[in-house]
Protein backbone atom coordinates (compact mmCIF):
# COMPACT_ATOMS: atom_id res chain seq x y z
CA UNK A 1 0.00 0.00 0.00
CA UNK A 2 1.82 3.16 -0.97
CA UNK A 3 0.26 6.59 0.76
CA UNK A 4 -1.25 8.28 -2.02
CA UNK A 5 -3.62 11.63 -2.16
CA UNK A 6 -6.71 10.16 -3.34
CA UNK A 7 -8.34 6.55 -2.85
CA UNK A 8 -7.05 3.69 -5.00
CA UNK A 9 -8.93 0.42 -5.67
CA UNK A 10 -8.26 -2.70 -3.31
CA UNK A 11 -9.83 -5.96 -4.52
CA UNK A 12 -10.33 -9.12 -2.63
CA UNK A 13 -9.59 -12.35 -4.99
CA UNK A 14 -10.13 -15.76 -3.90
CA UNK A 15 -8.00 -17.30 -6.78
CA UNK A 16 -5.73 -16.35 -9.55
CA UNK A 17 -8.59 -15.88 -12.17
CA UNK A 18 -10.32 -13.47 -10.12
CA UNK A 19 -6.42 -11.55 -9.77
CA UNK A 20 -6.20 -11.50 -13.03
CA UNK A 21 -9.54 -10.39 -13.94
CA UNK A 22 -9.21 -7.44 -11.22
CA UNK A 23 -5.83 -6.91 -12.44
CA UNK A 24 -6.91 -6.29 -15.98
CA UNK A 25 -10.29 -4.15 -15.28
CA UNK A 26 -7.85 -1.65 -13.36
CA UNK A 27 -7.55 -3.02 -9.44
CA UNK A 28 -4.58 -1.15 -7.84
CA UNK A 29 -4.11 -3.80 -4.60
CA UNK A 30 -4.87 -7.24 -5.13
CA UNK A 31 -5.95 -8.92 -1.58
CA UNK A 32 -5.91 -12.37 -1.16
CA UNK A 33 -8.75 -13.86 1.16
CA UNK A 34 -11.17 -16.68 1.38
CA UNK A 35 -14.63 -15.26 1.16
CA UNK A 36 -16.34 -18.25 2.23
CA UNK A 37 -14.89 -17.85 5.79
CA UNK A 38 -16.23 -14.44 6.64
CA UNK A 39 -14.55 -11.14 6.34
CA UNK A 40 -11.08 -12.41 7.25
CA UNK A 41 -10.66 -15.85 5.91
CA UNK A 42 -7.37 -16.77 4.93
CA UNK A 43 -6.77 -18.67 1.81
CA UNK A 44 -4.13 -21.67 2.18
CA UNK A 45 -0.22 -20.23 1.60
CA UNK A 46 -0.04 -22.32 -1.46
CA UNK A 47 -2.90 -20.60 -3.43
CA UNK A 48 -1.96 -17.38 -2.29
CA UNK A 49 1.18 -18.28 -3.82
CA UNK A 50 0.00 -19.41 -7.05
CA UNK A 51 -1.93 -15.60 -6.78
CA UNK A 52 0.69 -13.65 -6.37
CA UNK A 53 2.97 -15.53 -9.21
CA UNK A 54 0.10 -14.29 -11.81
CA UNK A 55 0.89 -10.58 -10.95
CA UNK A 56 3.50 -8.44 -12.25
CA UNK A 57 6.29 -7.62 -10.13
CA UNK A 58 5.46 -3.89 -10.39
CA UNK A 59 2.40 -1.58 -11.14
CA UNK A 60 0.15 -3.49 -8.48
CA UNK A 61 0.31 -3.47 -4.45
CA UNK A 62 -0.44 -6.96 -3.07
CA UNK A 63 -1.89 -8.22 0.50
CA UNK A 64 -3.41 -11.61 1.90
CA UNK A 65 -5.02 -12.18 5.10
CA UNK A 66 -3.36 -13.99 7.85
CA UNK A 67 -6.19 -15.41 10.67
CA UNK A 68 -4.12 -16.37 13.38
CA UNK A 69 -0.80 -15.07 14.85
CA UNK A 70 0.47 -18.62 13.62
CA UNK A 71 0.33 -17.93 10.17
CA UNK A 72 1.42 -14.41 9.39
CA UNK A 73 4.99 -15.62 8.36
CA UNK A 74 3.72 -18.26 6.27
CA UNK A 75 1.44 -15.49 4.62
CA UNK A 76 4.25 -13.27 4.42
CA UNK A 77 6.38 -15.98 2.61
CA UNK A 78 3.87 -16.09 -0.07
CA UNK A 79 4.87 -13.27 -1.82
CA UNK A 80 2.16 -10.84 -0.79
CA UNK A 81 3.61 -7.42 0.20
CA UNK A 82 1.48 -6.68 2.91
CA UNK A 83 -0.24 -8.72 5.58
CA UNK A 84 -3.38 -8.45 7.23
CA UNK A 85 -4.70 -9.40 10.38
CA UNK A 86 -7.78 -8.96 12.80
CA UNK A 87 -7.70 -6.85 16.12
CA UNK A 88 -10.51 -7.17 17.97
CA UNK A 89 -11.66 -4.39 20.02
CA UNK A 90 -10.50 -6.34 23.39
CA UNK A 91 -7.20 -6.26 22.18
CA UNK A 92 -6.48 -2.03 20.87
CA UNK A 93 -4.15 -1.51 24.12
CA UNK A 94 -2.65 -4.48 24.24
CA UNK A 95 0.70 -4.05 23.60
CA UNK A 96 2.28 -7.47 24.21
CA UNK A 97 -0.18 -8.69 21.91
CA UNK A 98 -0.25 -5.93 19.17
CA UNK A 99 3.88 -5.89 19.00
CA UNK A 100 3.92 -9.46 18.47
CA UNK A 101 1.76 -9.16 15.81
CA UNK A 102 3.33 -6.50 13.72
CA UNK A 103 6.83 -8.13 15.29
CA UNK A 104 6.08 -11.46 13.23
CA UNK A 105 6.03 -9.76 10.04
CA UNK A 106 8.14 -6.39 10.69
CA UNK A 107 6.97 -3.64 8.65
CA UNK A 108 4.46 -5.43 6.59
CA UNK A 109 1.41 -6.04 9.35
CA UNK A 110 -1.96 -4.07 8.27
CA UNK A 111 -4.04 -4.19 11.83
CA UNK A 112 -7.90 -4.46 10.54
CA UNK A 113 -10.26 -3.15 12.76
CA UNK A 114 -13.84 -4.23 13.06
CA UNK A 115 -16.60 -1.28 12.39
CA UNK A 116 -18.69 -2.80 15.03
CA UNK A 117 -16.58 -2.46 17.33
CA UNK A 118 -16.38 1.73 16.67
CA UNK A 119 -12.77 1.90 16.02
CA UNK A 120 -11.24 5.80 16.06
CA UNK A 121 -8.75 7.39 15.80
CA UNK A 122 -8.04 6.85 19.31
CA UNK A 123 -6.70 2.84 18.14
CA UNK A 124 -4.24 4.81 15.91
CA UNK A 125 -0.99 5.50 18.83
CA UNK A 126 -1.19 1.65 19.90
CA UNK A 127 -1.05 0.27 16.20
CA UNK A 128 2.06 3.00 15.67
CA UNK A 129 4.39 2.29 18.78
CA UNK A 130 3.76 -1.54 18.75
CA UNK A 131 5.27 -1.39 14.80
CA UNK A 132 2.23 -2.20 12.16
CA UNK A 133 2.46 -0.68 8.81
CA UNK A 134 -0.75 0.32 8.41
CA UNK A 135 -4.51 -0.11 9.60
CA UNK A 136 -8.14 -0.75 8.12
CA UNK A 137 -11.82 -0.53 9.40
CA UNK A 138 -13.78 -3.20 7.71
CA UNK A 139 -17.23 -5.05 9.41
CA UNK A 140 -16.70 -8.38 10.83
CA UNK A 141 -20.55 -9.20 9.48
CA UNK A 142 -20.99 -9.60 5.50
CA UNK A 143 -24.62 -10.35 5.98
CA UNK A 144 -25.72 -6.91 4.92
CA UNK A 145 -25.18 -4.31 7.27
CA UNK A 146 -22.41 -2.16 5.61
CA UNK A 147 -19.83 0.71 6.88
CA UNK A 148 -21.88 3.36 6.35
CA UNK A 149 -24.43 1.98 8.20
CA UNK A 150 -21.69 1.92 11.59
CA UNK A 151 -19.37 4.58 11.36
CA UNK A 152 -20.97 8.06 10.00
CA UNK A 153 -18.57 10.56 8.29
CA UNK A 154 -16.58 12.15 10.88
CA UNK A 155 -15.74 8.90 12.75
CA UNK A 156 -13.94 8.01 9.54
CA UNK A 157 -11.98 10.96 8.50
CA UNK A 158 -11.04 11.23 12.24
CA UNK A 159 -9.37 7.31 11.89
CA UNK A 160 -7.68 8.46 8.57
CA UNK A 161 -6.85 11.69 9.71
CA UNK A 162 -4.94 9.71 12.57
CA UNK A 163 -3.20 7.32 10.44
CA UNK A 164 -1.97 10.18 8.05
CA UNK A 165 -0.69 12.38 10.68
CA UNK A 166 1.12 8.96 12.06
CA UNK A 167 2.18 7.48 8.82
CA UNK A 168 0.18 4.53 9.01
CA UNK A 169 -1.46 3.11 5.44
CA UNK A 170 -4.93 3.42 6.16
CA UNK A 171 -7.84 1.77 4.13
CA UNK A 172 -11.89 1.70 4.50
CA UNK A 173 -14.14 -1.45 3.62
CA UNK A 174 -17.02 -3.27 4.72
CA UNK A 175 -19.59 -4.53 1.89
CA UNK A 176 -19.31 -1.44 0.27
CA UNK A 177 -20.97 -0.41 -3.06
CA UNK A 178 -19.43 1.70 -5.74
CA UNK A 179 -22.33 4.29 -4.70
CA UNK A 180 -20.50 4.73 -1.37
CA UNK A 181 -16.92 5.68 -3.41
CA UNK A 182 -17.83 9.60 -3.52
CA UNK A 183 -18.19 10.00 0.30
CA UNK A 184 -15.73 7.80 1.52
CA UNK A 185 -13.07 9.23 -0.61
CA UNK A 186 -13.98 12.61 1.01
CA UNK A 187 -12.47 10.81 4.53
CA UNK A 188 -8.89 10.17 2.13
CA UNK A 189 -8.25 6.85 3.03
CA UNK A 190 -5.24 5.28 1.24
CA UNK A 191 -7.50 2.41 0.07
CA UNK A 192 -11.29 1.51 -0.81
CA UNK A 193 -11.84 -2.03 -0.17
CA UNK A 194 -13.89 -4.14 -2.03
CA UNK A 195 -15.30 -7.60 -2.79
CA UNK A 196 -19.65 -8.41 -2.76
CA UNK A 197 -20.09 -4.74 -4.33
CA UNK A 198 -17.91 -5.84 -7.68
CA UNK A 199 -19.07 -9.49 -7.73
CA UNK A 200 -21.83 -10.83 -9.88
CA UNK A 201 -25.54 -10.43 -8.10
CA UNK A 202 -23.30 -8.73 -5.28
CA UNK A 203 -22.70 -11.68 -3.63
CA UNK A 204 -19.21 -11.98 -2.15
CA UNK A 205 -19.22 -15.73 -2.89
CA UNK A 206 -19.86 -15.27 -6.63
CA UNK A 207 -16.93 -14.33 -8.76
CA UNK A 208 -15.58 -10.97 -9.53
CA UNK A 209 -17.46 -9.10 -12.09
CA UNK A 210 -14.35 -7.27 -14.59
CA UNK A 211 -17.29 -4.78 -15.67
CA UNK A 212 -17.96 -3.83 -11.97
CA UNK A 213 -14.40 -3.44 -11.32
CA UNK A 214 -13.84 -1.32 -13.78
CA UNK A 215 -17.09 1.09 -13.18
CA UNK A 216 -15.31 1.08 -9.47
CA UNK A 217 -12.01 2.48 -11.36
CA UNK A 218 -14.20 4.99 -13.54
CA UNK A 219 -15.66 6.32 -10.23
CA UNK A 220 -12.40 6.36 -8.22
CA UNK A 221 -10.86 8.45 -11.57
CA UNK A 222 -12.04 11.75 -10.89
CA UNK A 223 -10.86 11.67 -7.13
CA UNK A 224 -8.10 11.17 -8.59
CA UNK A 225 -8.14 14.12 -11.52
CA UNK A 226 -9.46 17.06 -8.40
CA UNK A 227 -6.11 15.84 -6.48
CA UNK A 228 -4.11 16.59 -9.69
Amino acid sequence: MTPVSFPRLLVSVRDPAEAEAALLAGADLIDAKDPDRGALGALAPEIVAEIMARLPEQGVETSAVADSTESLAAMACSGARWVKHGIPRDLWQDADHLARIAGSVPGRVIAVLFAEDEPGAQCVPALVKTGFAGAMIDTAGKAGVRLPDLLGPEELAGFVAACRANALLCGLAGSLRIADIPALSAAGPDYLGFRGGLCRGFDRTNGIDPLRVAEAVRALRPQAQDAA
